[in-house]
C-alpha cells in the first residue's frame, strides 16, 4: 500500500498501463489457443480426448501457483516478482511454440501458466501501491485494471482466429515474446520500487496447494470422459480435497504460513472473494459456450465470431471504467455486487433461450449487453473490497487469493458446464437444435452459479459504513 502522506509517484499512470497490460495478457492466454486448437491437434498428434489439456495446463498452473506469487510478491518485493513472471512468461511461449511433441507442448503451457501466476498478484500489488491510498483515483485504477480483462479475453480470440488463418498456431504464443520483451525493458523506470520482507516461504504449503487445487480441477474436467459416477472421479477428487485440507492444516501450524489464515477475519474478505469465485464460474462459461453458439449454431467464421463479442467487450469496459467507479462512490460495494451478479444471471438466462435458427442482433447481443452491465457492476466492487486488507504487508497474499479464487472459479465453472452441455445434447456438431440445447442448458447452470453468487454476497457482505 502507499503512504498517504507521500507525495504521488510521477509515472503512476504509466505504471497502471504495464499493469492493466499484465492483466490483459494472462487472461488472453486463456482464450487465444481456443481458435487454433485444430491446427496444434494435427500438428502435434494430441488425442481429442487430451486435446483440451493445451487449455487445462496454462490455467492450472495459473490457478495453483497464485497464493505462492503473492506470497513471493510480498517477501522478495512486487517488482522484482512482476518482472520475473514477464521473463518467465516469454520463456514458457518460447516453447509453446517451438513445441515438436505434445508433451512439450504442455510443458509450455504450464510454464506459461507459471509466468502468469507470478505476474497477476504481483501486478495487483504494485497497483495497489500506487493507488492504495489515493481513494480518489484508486477506483479508477481498478476499474483501468478490471476492464482489460473482458480486452483480453475477446482479444485473445480475435487474434486467434487472425493469427491462424494469416500466419501460424505457433504465433499465438510467440506473440507474447515481444509483448514480454516491452514491459520488461520498461519496468525498471517506470514501476515503483516496492521493497520485500524478511520472512520463510513455506514450500510445503506451496507445493500441496498446488497439487490439491490441479488434481481438484483434474477430477472436475475428466469426469465428462469419465464419468460423474464412476469410482475415479470421485477417488481424484476426494485426493485434491485432502490435500487442500492437508495445507490448511499446515498454515494452522506453520509459525510463516504460505497464507496466513487469521486474514480471512479481514472485513469482507470471504464475502469478496466467494462473490469473485462464482462470477468467474458463470462468466467464463457463458463467454465459452457463446463463441461457440455463434460458429457452430450461427455459422459464423472465427474472426467474424471474435468481431461478434467486440460490442459485450467494448461495453463492459465503457461501464468499469466510466459507469461503475461513480456507482460504488455513491452506493457502496455490496449493491452494486448483488445487483451486478443479479444482471448476470439474468443476461445468460436470456441467452438459455436463444433458437437454433437464431441470429445475433435478436439471441444475442441484447442479452449479452444485459450481462455485460452486470459483470461491469460487480466485478470492481468485489475486486477492490477482497484487495483491502487491513495490513499492508500482505497486499500480495490478498492479491494471490483473488486471483486464485477467480481462477479457480473459471476452471471449475467451465469444467462443470462443460459436462452439463455434453449431458444435454452439446455432442453431436451437425445437429444445431441438440447443440443448442447443450449450451442453453449451460447458460441456464452458469445463470444459477451468478444467482448463487448474488445471494451469498447480500448474505455475507458488511455494507459500507456510512
Amino acid at each position: 500500500m502507499s503512504d498517504p502522506s507521500a507525495p504521488p509517484a510521477p509515472r503512476r499512470w504509466t505504471a497502471l498501463t504495464l499493469i492493466a497490460l499484465a492483466q490483459f495478457t494472462v487472461i488472453m492466454d486463456t482464450s487465444i489457443i481456443g481458435v487454433a486448437l485444430p491446427e496444434v491437434q494435427s500438428a502435434l498428434g494430441f488425442s481429442q480426448e487430451d486435446l483440451s489439456w493445451v487449455f487445462n495446463a496454462y490455467v492450472i498452473a495459473f490457478g495453483g501457483l497464485l497464493l505462492l506469487g503473492g506470497r513471493l510478491s510480498d517477501l522478495l518485493g512486487a517488482k522484482r516478482v512482476f518482472a520475473t513472471g514477464w521473463a518467465v512468461l516469454a520463456v514458457g511461449s518460447l516453447l509453446a511454440g517451438l513445441a515438436g511433441t505434445a508433451w512439450v507442448e504442455l510443458v509450455g503451457r504450464a510454464v506459461q501458466g507459471a509466468g502468469s501466476a507470478l505476474i497477476a498478484p504481483a501486478a495487483l500489488t504494485l497497483l495497489m501501491t500506487l493507488f492504495g491510498a489515493r481513494p480518489t483515483e484508486l477506483p479508477k485504477a481498478i476499474a483501468l485494471y478490471g476492464a482489460a480483462a473482458p480486452a483480453g479475453g475477446t482479444a485473445g480470440v480475435f487474434l486467434g482466429g487472425l493469427i491462424t488463418q494469416y500466419a501460424s498456431w505457433q504465433w499465438v504464443f510467440w506473440i507474447n515474446v515481444p509483448v514480454a520483451l516491452a514491459v520488461l525493458a520498461a519496468t525498471p523506470s517506470v514501476m515503483p520500487a516496492a521493497a520485500g520482507r524478511r520472512g520463510s516461504i513455506d514450500w510445503l504449503g506451496a507445493a500441496t496447494v498446488t497439487t490439491g487445487l490441479a488434481v481438484t480441477v483434474l477430477a472436475v474436467v475428466r469426469a465428462p470422459q469419465a464419468g460423474w459416477g464412476s469410482a475415479q472421479t470421485w477417488l481424484v477428487l476426494a485426493a485434491g480435497l485432502l490435500l487442500i485440507a492437508v495445507f490448511l492444516l499446515l498454515q494452522h501450524r506453520r509459525r510463516e504460513p504460505l497464507v496466513r489464515l487469521g486474514i480471512w477475519r479481514s472485513p469482507n474478505l470471504a464475502g469478496a472473494n466467494l462473490a469473485q469465485l462464482l462470477m468467474a464460474a458463470a462468466w467464463i462459461p457463458m463467454w465459452f459456450f457463446l463463441n461457440l453458439y455463434l460458429q457452430q449454431v450461427l455459422g459464423l467464421e472465427a474472426f467474424a465470431s471474435g468481431a461478434a463479442l467486440l460490442p459485450m467487450t467494448a461495453a463492459i469496459m465503457l461501464m468499469m471504467i466510466v459507469l461503475a467507479p461513480r456507482l460504488i462512490a455513491r452506493f457502496g460495494p455490496k449493491p452494486l455486487v448483488v445487483t451486478g451478479l443479479a444482471a448476470l444471471a439474468a443476461g445468460m438466462y436470456w441467452l438459455s433461450l436463444a433458437r437454433p435458427d437464431g441470429s445475433f442482433a435478436v439471441d444475442v447481443l441484447p442479452a449479452s449487453l444485459l450481462a455485460a452491465l452486470g459483470m461491469a457492476l460487480a466485478f470492481i466492487p468485489s475486486l477492490g473490497t477482497a484487495l483491502a486488507v487491513p495490513d499492508p504487508t500482505e497486499g500480495g497474499l490478498a492479491s494471490g487469493i483473488v486471483n486464485t479464487s477467480y481462477q479457480v472459479g473459471s476452471a471449475l465453472g467451465l469444467a462443470a458446464m462443460t459436462a452439463v452441455a455434453a449431458a444435454n445434447g452439446a455432442r453431436d456438431l451437425t445437429d444445431p437444435a441438440a447443440l443448442t440445447q447443450g449450451f442453453s442448458a449451460a447458460f441456464l447452470g452458469a445463470a444459477a452459479l451468478a444467482l448463487l453468487g448474488a445471494l451469498a454476497s447480500l448474505l455475507t457482505l458488511r455494507p459500507r459504513p456510512s
